[in-house]
């Protein structure tokens, strides 16, 4: 029997297909149940046109053989079978697919398609084996035919004896090494897990003897090894089915099946769309974030199905970083894959569910905050901070999209609230929506520069994740009012006393002056405060970095050191400025040593090291010795 070379430059592409083309070489599996399910579709079309052929479901199959013994791993079907001629054009061209030319050649309907597209899927055995051999007889001849390789040194073709129309596919599994384990291709429990997580969905039962220790009949601690031959896909796969067949805890189980968390989702997504781009999907938001959410070792994605088979196990291009949170599926039978299935070919499809997803997950997202309250803020504590994110990344490019997702805390409801709700109660005469920053809602309750925007009743949002004023300044405002600090030098409140600071800065301006040059280097102003009532003095900033957004970038590992523009306010009416102005006009050294302390006590306020303790306590002792 002679050998005949492969063609197609045969050495190199399938050297490129063992060694190249696949990252894992458990999809070898993966490519055969996918060719065998091809083969059993082509059957089915056949019968659509042809009167004298039938299609009985139940007489179509695929069966997995391992054998230890003899290391060999069996692929069987029950599909049509290929010709002498068929094995020669099918096998003996590499990267020919037989699953393309029937596409072209017949008119797919009725929700089907053909999984095997480019022909290279076959050869991903040699990955596994030494040796392949394909035994088949097809549905249009008498005789079978034994199709046998080594890989690229070529093949043979001979006639053998075959009783039932079908494909037999035998790898003679390749020895271990010291880099690799084949003997794990031959194990029931491993070829299980690949098929399950692979090819769990091909519309064609999968089946395997699988050897179970079961108790002896009329024993009662006797176990014996029974073979049974069982069924390990699922077939039917949960997107396909009708919505309103469907349970939550259908849901639910397949959350866990699919060990997208260990939590209960909050909500879930099941979408069929039948346009340009067809896909179907499920889609999770989860209750709790994974340990490891808010780190770089956490990997976004979808699986991605192609007509039921996984292609990639997360696909990153389908979810947005700012909805990274979200676990599920989509499955397509028009994506263009490579060669591999693994990667895509073009991603102009992807776009398009990636889009549509993005909208659907928003939405869903909104119809939780405004129908289950109490379940949004659970979620929102668990992901607010991606939110945020998604705010403030790509230079605001989403904002929109999410601004009506944020949540923070009011200072009149003590409660999360949103802009909506907060723009919504307003007064007329508020300017601008106020907000306040500091390690915690306790923390900013006293800050004192919180005082005269409180007095005049208007509410305050409170920020206190390290993400938050960066969102804020991303969105600048929200229908149409401006987002103001409460330690903005221009808080929009007509004061009656304006007039009145204008004349105290002007009357103080040396004392004033003075203050600054002892403070050189650590303001850049110290000025009449138009804001205290009852403390004597703050820290505000002057330009785009907030003494908030310093303490954030400066705890960064890359540390900037960067620093705020910071002005010192003083409050002209409190009695310290008494004790100032004396001291400016008697004492010159005391002015410094209450300039510094002021300084201090005003970093303190806003969470801020003194920056030198030693010097503050001896500051402090002179006061109290004087």
């Amino acid at each position: 029997m002679a050998k005949k070379e492969f063609k197609a430059e045969s050495k190199k592409l399938l050297d490129m297909v063992i060694n190249s083309i696949y990252s894992k070489r458990e999809v070898f599996l993966r490519e055969l149940i996918s060719n065998a399910s091809d083969a059993i579709d082509k059957i089915y079309y056949r019968a659509l046109t042809d009167d004298n052929l039938t299609f009985n479901p139940s007489d179509y199959y695929i069966k997995i053989e391992p054998n230890k013994d003899k290391r060999t791993l069996k692929v069987i079907d029950t599909g049509i079978g290929m010709t002498k001629d068929e094995l020669e054009s099918n096998l003996g061209t590499i990267a020919r697919s037989g699953s393309f030319n029937f596409k072209n050649e017949n008119e797919i309907k009725d929700g089907y398609d053909i999984i095997g597209q480019f022909g290279v899927g076959f050869y991903a055995a040699f990955m596994v084996a030494d040796t392949v051999t394909v035994i088949s007889k097809s549905l249009d001849g008498e005789e079978a035919y034994k199709w046998e390789s080594q890989g690229s040194d070529g093949y043979t073709i001979e006639s053998v004896e075959k009783d039932d129309v079908g494909t037999e596919i035998i790898l003679q599994v390749k020895d271990n090494t010291e880099e690799e384990n084949y003997d794990e291709y031959l194990e029931e429990y491993r070829l299980k897990q690949i098929i399950k997580k692979y090819s769990d969905f091909i519309r064609y039962p999968i089946k395997m003897d699988i050897t179970e220790s079961k108790l002896k009949e009329g024993s009662e601690d006797e176990y014996e090894d029974v073979i049974e031959e069982q069924t390990i896909n699922s077939m039917v796969p949960i997107w396909k089915k009708n919505k309103s067949e469907l349970t939550n805890e259908d849901y639910e189980n397949f959350y866990n099946e699919k060990h997208y968390g260990y939590d209960k989702p909050l909500k879930h997504l099941h979408i069929n769309v039948d346009g340009t781009v067809r896909y179907n999907a499920i889609l999770y938001i989860p209750e709790s974030a994974p340990f490891n959410y808010y780190t770089k070792e956490y990997e976004k994605g979808l699986e991605l199905y192609s007509n039921g088979v996984l292609i990639m196990e997360k696909c990153a291009d389908l979810l947005p970083d700012h909805f990274s949170f979200v676990k599920g599926m989509v499955d397509s039978e028009d994506l263009s894959l490579n060669i591999s299935r693994e990667m895509l070919q073009h991603d102009r499809q992807l776009k398009v569910i990636a889009k549509n997803i993005n909208k659907k997950i928003k939405n869903q997202l909104l119809s939780l905050l405004r129908d289950d309250r109490e379940k949004y803020e659970k979620f929102y504590n668990s992901f607010g901070q991606q939110i945020k994110f998604g705010v403030y990344n790509d230079f605001g490019a989403n904002k929109e999209l999410l601004q009506d997702l944020l949540l923070f805390y009011s200072s009149k409801e003590k409660k999360l609230v949103t802009l909506e709700e907060y723009v919504s109660r307003m007064p007329e005469d508020q300017k601008y929506i106020y907000y306040a920053t500091g390690e915690s809602n306790e923390r900013i309750e006293k800050l004192p520069q919180t005082e005269i925007v409180a007095e005049k009743g208007y509410e305050i949002l409170y920020l206190t994740d390290q993400i938050d004023e960066f969102a804020i300044k991303m969105l600048m405002k929200y229908q149409d009012k401006e987002f103001r600090s409460v330690s903005s030098e221009d808080l929009g409140i007509e004061d009656e006393n304006n007039e009145e600071a204008k004349e105290q800065a002007e009357e103080n301006k040396d004392l004033f002056a003075a203050m600054k040059d002892i403070l050189s280097g650590k303001v850049v102003d110290v000025r009449v405060s138009k804001r205290l009532k009852s403390h004597p003095v703050c820290l505000t900033a002057e330009g785009e970095i907030s003494i908030e957004m310093e303490k954030v970038i400066n705890a960064m590992p890359d540390n900037q050191h960067i620093e705020a523009n910071k002005v010192l306010e003083i409050n002209v009416d409190h009695d310290v400025f008494k004790s100032l102005k004396a001291a400016y006009d008697n004492d010159k050294e005391k002015l410094g040593l209450y300039t510094n302390l002021l300084y201090n006590q005003a970093l303190l306020i806003e969470g801020l090291p003194v920056n030198d303790p030693v010097e503050f306590t001896n500051d402090i002792c002179k006061v109290m010795t004087n």
